[in-house]
């Protein structure tokens, strides 16, 4: 099965974008959806995330907003979040892989905000990175409710530029033009993917 990383920071259209290979037939594991059911009651995450950062859960769940302030600015705390989480959604994943295959799916698409940050490039067959100028994204992040500029800063630090996303990636879908141009750009990459004489022979950059 091919498997292919998608990321982009917060603003590139990321989620549209995985929204169209999702309509063009291919699986997508959302790992966003998977980190908000292992925070959610009767997550697996709740209890081990909670004895680690006192006071983050709130009526049986994780409250998201509290655990990103324990760890915004805290390498060392982020790196305890990310041993706890991350086994967790690797087993998840796991099971969506077997749910793909019987369903006879040749690719999927793994939606991973963080996939350079957190070294999951090195696992897929290649990368697809969500863009568009610098401009936009903010424009488009501060129209989000209850979004500020100092926060969308804080966001962004935590994350690699786009920059050096764009250059360490096989392929970039630029957001910015429009639906229709992005859906044509993800349509030529399955094709690519699924033509041995197009995919890409080079591994995913490392960090």
């Amino acid at each position: 099965m091919i498997l292919i990383g998608l990321t982009g920071s917060i603003g590139m259209g990321k989620s549209t974008t995985a929204a169209m290979f999702r309509e063009a037939g291919v699986p997508v594991y959302d790992a966003d959806a998977a980190v908000h059911a292992l925070y959610d009651r009767g997550g697996s995450a709740v209890e081990p995330v909670g004895a680690a950062f006192p006071g983050v859960v709130k009526d049986g769940r994780i409250d998201r907003e509290a655990l990103r302030q324990a760890v915004l600015g805290d390498p060392e705390a982020l790196s305890r979040l990310n041993a706890i989480v991350h086994p967790l959604v690797g087993r998840d994943r796991v099971s969506f892989f077997a749910q793909a295959q019987d369903c006879g799916a040749d690719m999927v698409v793994l939606d991973i905000p963080l996939l350079f940050e957190t070294g999951g490039h090195a696992n897929v067959d290649a990368v697809v990175v969500a863009s568009a100028p610098a401009d936009m994204q903010r424009e488009r992040v501060l129209a989000r409710p209850g979004m500020t500029p100092d926060r969308l800063d804080a966001i962004l630090a935590q994350q690699m530029a786009d920059a050096e996303k764009r250059a360490r990636a096989h392929f970039v879908v630029d957001t910015s033009r429009g639906l229709e141009p992005a859906r044509a750009q993800v349509a030529s990459i399955i094709a690519a993917m699924r033509d041995p004489q197009k995919r890409p022979t080079r591994p995913p950059a490392k960090g």
